[in-house]
């Protein structure tokens, strides 16, 4: 009986506050409006899992894809420098771009590959990572250079990366390898960086003199 009379009185004494404040007594038990950002890790991860299952559809010999952490944390820069500025050129911060990769690593001997995409969604619902990693991976295999990218057989290593802003999603998706070449040494003159079209061209390129190849194609809606 004590027990439920502490629970009546503390339920009056609820109703009393928001009648006292001219608070409607429903909204005390308001539920708290959806944090888009909060769901950002959870779509990297479903966009991580979704792509891997396409490439070995694509591609039963490619090469199985490896979490990089220094990936990740550019994809994440990049996709922020995009929603900020909302917009797939962001600011022009040299240091948000997969070419940070090739700058900071002189010895990086391979190719770098970035496909980006944006969803628009609503600010009052709450963003299912499921249904959105769908989409944006739907985006890129309907893109012939992103999907190219998606599934080069010889990429090794990706992260990837996802911001918002108020009315859109942003994602940035890096893929890598060394071709199997390797750190060329500290003593090595700097190696050439040169954007290519296509993985496979890059690749190609890499077999006829040593570069850096970015892969880059244009963002997707």
């Amino acid at each position: 009986m004590d027990s439920i009379f502490r629970a009546v009185f503390c339920a009056f004494l609820l109703a009393a506050c928001a009648a006292c404040t001219n608070i409607p007594f429903g909204y005390l038990f308001r539920p708290s409006e959806p944090n888009p950002a909060a769901q950002m890790p959870a779509l990297e991860t479903h966009i991580f899992s979704l792509v891997q299952d396409q490439r070995r559809k694509l591609d039963p010999k490619a090469a199985t894809l490896a979490f990089d952490p220094e990936l990740a944390a550019i994809a994440r820069r990049r996709s922020a420098d995009m929603a900020k500025n909302n917009s797939f050129t962001g600011s022009g911060d040299p240091h948000a771009s997969a070419t940070m990769l090739m700058a900071a690593d002189a010895n990086f001997q391979g190719l770098v590959g970035e496909n980006v995409a944006a969803q628009h969604y609503r600010r009052e619902t709450v963003i299912d990572p499921t249904i959105f990693a769908q989409r944006f991976v739907d985006t890129w295999l309907a893109s012939r250079p992103h999907k190219d990218n998606l599934s080069f057989a010889d990429y090794n290593r990706t992260g990837v990366g996802a911001a918002v802003n108020a009315d859109t999603i942003y994602v940035t998706q890096l893929f890598s390898t060394d071709l199997g070449l390797g750190s060329q040494g500290a003593s090595a003159p700097p190696p050439q960086v040169k954007a290519v079209a296509s993985p496979q061209e890059g690749k190609d390129d890499n077999e006829k003199v040593p570069l850096r190849g970015d892969i880059m194609p244009s963002g997707a809606h």
